[in-house]
């Protein structure tokens, strides 16, 4: 009898354990299975019908980039030709907020609670560096919220390209809602400084150890398949669609790239967003929060660590109609929207040392 007791409690100790462990190790799944990779094997097939350039690599170490993540088709090769030159351990991602409205989500920065996210070339580690920081943020910074972690698509675009690079990769995501401008600079600013703590403590450095990687797509274009939207402000013929283009140009070469400092950064805000209401466009980057949010947090983080601003450069400027697509309708893929003079999208990659 006392036999059979001990063995129920070692059973019963053994299933707490395992239920323990489940929950400890709760995994995101990916939310868009049609735009991007879900298997290793698709994840080949991608990289090896990329033009020859954009799989070439870089001895260049980036501390800071900005990637787009739209569908695989369009945008693939710009991925990874801006990624290349991540070489740290742990990434900081910081991304778009697209449903934030559905969970009356704003002025907050977004973690979740997984320690792991799905991706083609096996589960990506979430950094206890997160906690940590989450630790040492005043509590008014964020919030954590999985619902809106695990519903958007803006960081598991990017994090099988970053894994493929380094299998060793972990991250700390974290979504930038609607968010003033003010309130980017003061959590921004706190987040640097936790950042820069912990680096500090751990003896990490900027660039070889810990990253930043901003994600967002550029331009949204079109009077179509916007949601009854008309977002083609200079009209869809080729000369609108080039001015559209030229705009897009002229925010990459003026707001984000050279020597960064917060008027740039504000100023890129105020292209973006519309000064009397922040939760509305002005010009149609999804990034509109992420990246200056982005930017902020990385270059206070360098200015604290090195006492010098980033300085960013453009990897690339494409977009959904000017550039080629990679075929993926026979490895099971797809896209998730047209690609057309009426309904497009610009990509935007940069790099900042």
């Amino acid at each position: 009898m006392k036999t059979k007791k001990t063995f129920l409690l070692f059973l019963k100790l053994i299933l707490l354990t395992s239920a323990y462990n489940l929950s400890a190790q709760k995994i995101r799944t990916q939310t868009d299975t049609i735009g991007f990779a879900q298997y290793k094997w698709q994840m080949d097939s991608i990289f090896s019908r990329m033009a020859d350039d954009d799989k070439l690599q870089t001895d260049e170490i980036y501390k800071a980039v900005i990637s787009p993540h739209d569908d695989y088709s369009y945008a693939a090769g710009l991925y990874n030709k801006t990624l290349a030159g991540i070489k740290a351990n742990t990434i900081i991602l910081v991304g778009v907020a697209h449903k934030a409205r559905n969970f009356d989500l704003q002025d907050k920065i977004i973690f979740g609670s997984y320690q792991k996210w799905k991706s083609p070339y096996g589960n990506i580690e979430v950094s206890p560096i997160r906690e940590k920081l989450i630790q040492k943020l005043p509590p008014q910074d964020f919030m954590v919220h999985d619902s809106m972690i695990q519903t958007e698509h803006a960081l598991e675009a990017i994090t099988p390209f970053l894994s493929k690079n380094n299998p060793d990769i972990e991250i700390v995501p974290l979504l930038v809602p609607y968010m003033k401008y003010s309130d980017m600079r003061q959590f921004a600013g706190d987040l640097a400084g936790a950042l820069y703590q912990i680096m500090q403590e751990e003896n990490l450095q900027y660039g070889k150890d810990v990253a930043v990687v901003i994600s967002t797509d550029a331009i949204h274009y079109g009077d179509e398949d916007w949601g009854g939207s008309n977002l083609a402000r200079y009209g869809t013929d080729s000369l609108g669609t080039a001015k559209a283009r030229q705009k897009d140009l002229d925010i990459s070469k003026e707001l984000l790239s050279g020597t960064i400092d917060n008027e740039k950064i504000k100023d890129f805000t105020k292209a973006t967003v519309q000064e009397k209401n922040y939760k509305e466009y002005k010009w149609t980057w999804c990034g509109r929060y992420s990246v200056p949010f982005g930017l902020l947090l990385a270059n206070n983080l360098n200015l604290l660590l090195d006492g010098n601003p980033l300085y960013g450069k453009k990897i690339d400027y494409r977009s959904s109609i000017h550039n080629p697509h990679i075929e993926v309708k026979d490895i099971g893929m797809g896209t998730t929207a047209p690609a057309n003079t009426h309904h497009w999208v610009g990509y935007v990659g940069m790099a900042y040392e």
